[in-house]
């Protein structure tokens, strides 16, 4: 399903056990720097991650990691310790994870093309999409990536791998609108792979293979894009302030303000602490640390601000 290229973006040389510091993007930004934590996970034992898409913490800061092996959701804690799993025989191919404001666990399966609510012990709350039937309809999704869901409980999903559009579903599941086509352009795209959104109503879409971030309004009104970020596989918005970026294709993470600036960036192509296997999900807890998934290194980094 990923597009793979040896191409490497950014500049920055990191040591394995050194500390990766986020590089200012102009004289005067203030972004903290990030080490990485190896080892932190207590895998229970037989336990094997296939590749990883998709991670978010709850309130509690436990972190639940979404990946393509016999376990799909995984459950660990916030020193590591592996606390349950589920999913077993209900995923075909995982891909996005995010949790709402209410604690419940959204996933995005590409070949069951569906978007499912559950709980946070797995149950299943809410479906959108028709298992195993692509399509372009309110009803039907092909591949869908990514979901995001507002403060009102309206729904937004990134049906980008066989479709390029946004579409839009109220709390309950009923469909409201759409935006989006194939191609280059102010509200076009080329695989809709992430989207976040802000307190503010802005939609933040990763427009993954037009290598920007595209920002709308909640009615679907394209208001700006943002290039120079290299091909946004992951976003997650920390505090309202600052969007991270997992830069699949460079193999780097990167910080920007609301406005689309770097404010700095860590991360090289590499199997060592701190560097990356196509970084794929991203988000960060309430303490500030940093979990980023990677797709061909199947694993999911910890990275501790200083």
């Amino acid at each position: 399903m990923f597009k793979k290229c040896a191409l490497f973006a950014g500049c920055v040389a990191l040591l394995c056990g050194v500390s990766l510091a986020a590089r200012s993007a102009r004289e005067g930004d203030k972004v903290p720097e990030y080490n990485p934590v190896p080892n932190w996970l207590q895998l229970p034992k037989g336990f094997k991650f296939g590749l990883v898409t998709g991670v978010a913490t709850d309130k509690d800061d436990n972190l639940y990691i979404f990946h393509r092996g016999r376990r799909p959701v995984a459950i660990f804690d916030k020193a590591g310790k592996f606390l349950r799993s589920w999913g077993k025989d209900e995923v075909e191919t995982a891909h996005g994870l995010r949790i709402d404001h209410e604690g419940n666990v959204w996933t995005t399966d590409l070949d069951r093309h569906q978007v499912i609510k559950h709980d946070p012990n797995g149950k299943v709350l809410l479906t959108l999409g028709k298992a195993y039937i692509a399509g372009n309809t309110p009803d039907k999704f092909d591949m869908p990536a990514d979901v995001a869901i507002a403060a009102n409980g309206d729904i937004y999903v990134a049906d980008g791998y066989g479709n390029s559009r946004v579409v839009k579903f109220n709390k309950d599941g009923k469909y409201l609108k759409e935006w989006g086509k194939p191609g280059k352009g102010p509200g076009e795209f080329d695989l809709v792979h992430a989207i976040v959104l802000d307190a503010k109503g802005r939609v933040y879409v990763g427009d993954r293979d037009n290598d920007r971030i595209q920002v709308f309004d909640t009615d679907g009104q394209f208001l700006e894009q943002w290039r120079g970020n290299g091909a946004p596989y992951g976003l997650f918005l920390q505090n309202g302030q600052r969007l991270l970026v997992a830069d699949g294709r460079g193999d780097q993470v990167r910080l920007l303000d609301l406005t689309g600036k770097v404010l700095g960036r860590f991360g090289q192509k590499g199997k060592a602490p701190g560097q990356f296997l196509m970084a794929h999900g991203i988000c960060a807890d309430s303490r500030g640390v940093v979990y980023v998934t990677e797709g061909d290194g199947e694993r999911v980094q910890k990275f501790v601000a200083n």
